[in-house]
């Protein structure tokens, strides 16, 4: 029976700061893979190009280095691999698992019934499946605006998370690449796990409802499954998801106030229960006695202001 292994990955969005859930996230992922001895990668999810920032790529960097978060080589560029997302996204289409579709935002919404939760779009009710092969194409030679969407005709995918336990659910006919002719998240978020030889993918609990996407196109393009653990969120002090609205959540926003990296290395050590928080002055000396499981649970609340900058495990 093939090993499995513990290589992991931290890949955030380069649309704005680090806040706290981020880095305790990144850093779970880091302990994750580098107390079984496990590489670690680094990649910059930059597909969408109107949010991405070259600047805050760079303070993301800065910020995991300061909490002593290394990576193996140099930082991945999802904006560097479109033509991998092509290729891969052009085997969907020759299986006939991809088609493309005609229909606005608004008419998916409108068509819409099926709830969907934070992180998924509205689910799509096939309005395009059934427009022959001949038919689109002529529509896509004349130019009219489409994205690609996966021919999932409402399969039930699941995996077993390592802390949510059994995930299943039905998957819709998703979109694969975007009108702007960008692959979209889930397709190069699942050839990405793949080529980087990701064994455990270590991220926050608001993307488990993307998951099962992941997994059917992994399936059907015969890619590798990495193993899942979806991590509890932090929440602000209003027990709604940390936003800006809790006040300073960045190590700028952080150290404006006199809290160091430090300072903050340890509240987020202390927030994973670690036995080695207090003292912790890097990243590595929380590695002894880590434990990934110990993450299973609720979500945890974090009330920062200039008074008091502790993490509340109460909830």
């Amino acid at each position: 029976m093939e090993t499995r292994g513990h290589d992991g990955r931290f890949a955030p969005s380069p649309s704005g700061p680090l806040h706290l859930g981020n880095l305790r996230t990144a850093l779970v992922a880091w302990l994750a893979a580098r107390s079984r001895g496990g590489r670690f990668w680094l990649r910059i999810d930059d597909l969408d190009p109107d949010r991405s920032r070259p600047e805050h790529a760079r303070a993301q960097v800065h910020d995991l280095q300061a909490l002593g978060i290394d990576w193996d080589g140099d930082p991945i560029h999802q904006a560097a691999r479109l033509e991998r997302y092509d290729e891969l996204l052009e085997a969907l289409i020759a299986c006939d698992l991809a088609y493309p579709c005609f229909c606005t935002r608004a008419e998916v919404l409108a068509a819409a019934t099926a709830p969907h939760g934070p992180g998924v779009e509205a689910p799509y009710a096939g309005t395009c499946a059934a427009v022959s092969r001949d038919a689109a194409a002529k529509r896509v030679a004349a130019g009219d605006p489409h994205c690609w969407r996966a021919r999932a005709e409402g399969a039930t995918v699941g995996f077993d998370d390592l802390l949510l336990g059994r995930v299943e659910t039905t998957v819709d006919d998703f979109v694969v690449r975007r009108r702007d002719g960008i692959a979209a998240y889930n397709l190069a978020t699942a050839v990405d796990e793949s080529d980087m030889h990701v064994d455990e993918v270590v991220r926050g609990a608001d993307l488990a409802p993307t998951t099962p996407r992941q997994v059917w196109i992994a399936t059907r393009l015969d890619l590798h499954v990495p193993a899942f653990a979806h991590v509890p969120l932090v929440l602000g002090a209003d027990g709604a998801r940390l936003a800006k609205r809790d006040g300073a959540t960045t190590l700028e926003e952080l150290a404006a106030l006199g809290t160091s990296p430090t300072d903050v290395l340890r509240l987020l050590a202390a927030s994973i229960g670690s036995r080695n928080a207090a003292g912790a002055t890097r990243a590595s000396d929380l590695l002894d006695g880590f434990e990934l499981a110990a993450m299973a649970g609720a979500a945890h609340r974090v009330d920062v202001d200039a008074r008091d900058h502790g993490i509340d495990r109460s909830l």
